[in-house]
């Protein structure tokens, strides 16, 4: 009996110490203001296309509209 019960003050003890690990994984400090606002001109900057070639932002520049668009691929844990 005597070992049942350091059994479950252990099993208790680590339940508790999951939690409290858990609540303070949980409070993390908000994100830092963006540093480009709505309205802003995007800065200039470079990605490559579906085809391996650079494409920048300044190559568009008084031609087209650009939109962005930004999602995380399945499978990529993001």
């Amino acid at each position: 009996m005597f070992t049942n019960n350091l059994k479950r003050a252990g099993v208790l003890a680590l339940l508790t110490a999951g939690l409290a690990l858990n609540a303070i994984g949980q409070t993390k400090t908000p994100p830092p203001d963006p540093k480009i606002k709505v309205g802003d001109v995007a800065p200039d900057f470079t990605l490559t296309n579906t085809d391996g070639k650079p494409v920048s932002l300044h190559d568009f520049k008084g031609k087209k509209n650009v939109a962005l668009a930004f999602y995380v691929f399945a499978f990529t844990g993001g």
